[in-house]
């Protein structure tokens, strides 16, 4: 992209008086539409490894939380102004341990055939996930952080693939 294609660039939610407008997506053709994300939690060792082995006092962690994230990209446009409902066709939430630094890392793919993106849906799902987790172990560690969550990848539509390069 030159310099020239980014200044003729403009933000899709404005309408030509510069007021908040959802996108008319009416005209676009309807293609499969596929967005990765991904997030961190970091824990306390003890509230790590509380979640690891699923003995969480309030139950099973990452069962609870992928339901949530599930729950939530399912209800995007009912949470984020100017998001289109959405039919979508799968959502899959995985975590991963990484126990030298008491992470989990939460994974969340979304997919559906429609004529906008899924991105929002998957950040969402994520976002949702971590918060779930947090309020699943506050009363064990309240120092607990949820970082970096972010597009990895997403497919479809006009503007085609994007992936984001290695962190």
């Amino acid at each position: 992209m030159t310099q020239k294609d980014d200044e003729n660039k403009k933000f899709s939610h404005f309408n030509d008086a510069g007021k908040a407008s959802m996108v008319d997506v009416s005209g676009k053709d309807s293609t499969v539409r596929h967005a990765v994300a991904a997030g961190s939690v970091i824990l306390s060792q003890q509230a790590y490894e509380l979640v690891k082995s699923g003995t969480v006092e309030k139950g099973d962690v990452l069962g609870v939380a992928r339901i949530a994230g599930i729950m939530a990209a399912k209800k995007v446009d009912a949470l984020i102004p100017l998001t289109h409902p959405l039919a979508i066709s799968s959502v899959d939430i995985k975590f991963y341990f990484e126990d030298a630094n008491c992470t989990v890392i939460i994974e969340g793919k979304v997919q559906c055939t429609g004529q906008t993106g899924v991105e929002m849906e998957a950040l969402t799902a994520v976002s949702i996930a971590a918060l779930t987790v947090y309020d699943m172990c506050k009363s064990v560690d309240k120092g607990i952080q949820i970082n970096n969550i972010r597009l990895l990848q997403k497919a479809g539509g006009k503007s085609g693939s994007y992936i984001r390069p290695t962190d």
